[in-house]
């Protein structure tokens, strides 16, 4: 079992899936700071100056924080605030992975059409042996 395991691990496709999870991850962070420390403060202050992870609505009498972190402490809250940043961070990063699968369908399209046409394979023996003979009957 170790045996096969191992044969399981060392394929490319195991290794091409554990490399585009890492890069994939490290990709989200980046994506979740460009939408948490670029996009949602524009869009705040577009919306009122507010911090948008802040929206929230107290579930209970007791919640009357003014920041979500202190409101989840109070008791429970529908932080819709969180939600629509976690939405535009998905957006955005699909938008972005098509991109990605798009110029690399483009590529593959394009260098599909540049490969040179492979030649001719050659006729089989019989059929080149009355070629051959064809060829000698017209001369005469």
């Amino acid at each position: 079992m170790l045996k096969e395991f191992q044969e399981f691990i060392s394929k490319g496709n195991v290794m091409d899936l554990a490399v585009g999870v890492i890069i994939g991850g490290a990709f989200s962070t980046i994506v979740t700071s460009l939408v948490n420390d670029i996009i949602m403060p524009i869009v705040g202050a577009i919306f009122g100056g507010l911090d948008f992870n802040n929206y929230y609505v107290g579930l209970s009498s007791a919640v009357n924080a003014t920041s979500l972190a202190e409101a989840k402490k109070q008791g429970a809250v529908f932080a819709y605030g969180s939600f629509i940043t976690v939405a535009l961070n998905f957006i955005i990063l699909a938008f972005i992975i098509f991109l990605m699968v798009k110029a690399v369908n483009n590529l593959r399209k394009r260098l599909e059409r540049e490969k040179p046409a492979a030649p001719a394979a050659p006729p089989p023996a019989d059929v080149a042996l009355l070629t051959e003979i064809r060829d000698l009957l017209a001369k005469r």
